[in-house]
């Protein structure tokens, strides 16, 4: 039996929302293991007038059948609390717990709902974003963020840096590294052998270095070493006409906007997060906590439903090829 797991995110946001709706749309043959308060869970079903069931466990390896399963960490004070210190230590720990049990294999697949970073670093979270403290949980040095839709795929070569930092990891080494990962992990999960366009980093792909010398210098070359290799690449490609293009499974991009910003353009509604190179399906909505329409029984659902269809299909491929293996 598949087992999904879910973490509440900030509490503050519309994490909690979105789980009540959710729960709707679960597979009667999954059991779905939720990561979060349950008296925060129950007061916003009431406020959107709906009803909270699940049933109280401390470890998924209680979950026996398909269902609904909460575990309840009882950290909140409060029923419903304000983006604050409170709402950061929340998320911070259902995250925590989550990645202990995901990290031990007793859960086959994981959604996170979204964070605020600055309340959950007051409390202690070091870390870029979910992604990256996953990423450690697992002892992974290799990983990706793949944001991923039916319409447009984009895979990033860093996350989330400034400007300055992401050029600074525009290097032939890194970009080699990262599309082979990609390549492999994307063939992996939805048995595509994926042909990638890799972006240009400057205006034209830098017009044969005439506009910067990042395409020629260390673009180009790891092309050229990826294709020597038996890897389906093309560019560098224009970043203004780049996304055009409807022949590549998936587009390569240096920094995090040249990628996010076309991706929620044209996907936002079902975009997906999904963490390449860890050893289960981790997938998360493409948005924020919104905590100015939390608990309002208003923020869509398309993307949080997008990602959990994502990571049931996923997670049965995983469970599947354990059993053959």
């Amino acid at each position: 039996m598949v087992k999904i797991g879910i973490t509440i995110g900030d509490p503050a946001g519309i994490g909690p929302e979105l789980i009540v709706r959710l729960t709707e749309h679960f597979d009667k043959d999954k059991a779905y293991i939720i990561y979060g308060e349950g008296k925060v869970l129950k007061a916003c079903a009431r406020e959107l007038g709906r009803s909270f069931e699940a049933d109280l466990i401390n470890s998924p390896e209680e979950a026996k059948n398909p269902g609904v399963y909460l575990i309840d960490l009882n950290v909140c004070e409060v029923e419903k609390p304000e983006p604050s210190f409170t709402s950061g230590k929340v998320a911070v720990a259902y995250l925590g717990r989550v990645a202990v049990d995901a990290v031990h294999g007793k859960i086959d697949g994981l959604i996170t709902m979204p964070i605020n970073k600055f309340w959950a670093r007051l409390v202690g979270f070091s870390y870029e974003g979910q992604t990256e403290f996953l990423v450690q949980a697992f002892g992974v040095r290799k990983y990706a963020m793949l944001m991923y839709s039916e319409k447009i795929k984009v895979a990033l070569l860093s996350t989330h840096l400034s400007l300055k930092e992401a050029i600074e990891k525009v290097t032939k080494q890194n970009i080699v590294s990262k599309v082979k990962l990609i390549a492999e992990e994307y063939e992996r999960w939805f048995g595509v052998n994926s042909t990638i366009g890799i972006l240009g980093l400057n205006p034209h792909a830098g017009e044969g270095g005439t506009i910067g010398e990042e395409e020629v210098k260390e673009i180009m070359p790891a092309v050229e070493e990826l294709k020597a290799e038996g890897y389906r690449v093309e560019g560098p490609l224009p970043p203004d006409s780049a996304f055009l293009r409807r022949d590549l499974d998936l587009f390569f991009c240096m920094y995090h906007d040249q990628g996010l910003i076309p991706f929620k353009l044209l996907a936002f509604k079902e975009g997906v997060n999904m963490t390449l190179g860890i050893p289960f399906p981790r997938t998360s909505p493409d948005h924020g906590t919104a905590y100015d329409i939390a608990w309002k029984g208003i923020a869509d659902l398309s993307p949080s439903l997008h990602a959990l269809k994502l990571c049931e299909k996923l997670a049965t491929v995983k469970k599947t090829s354990q059993k053959q293996s």
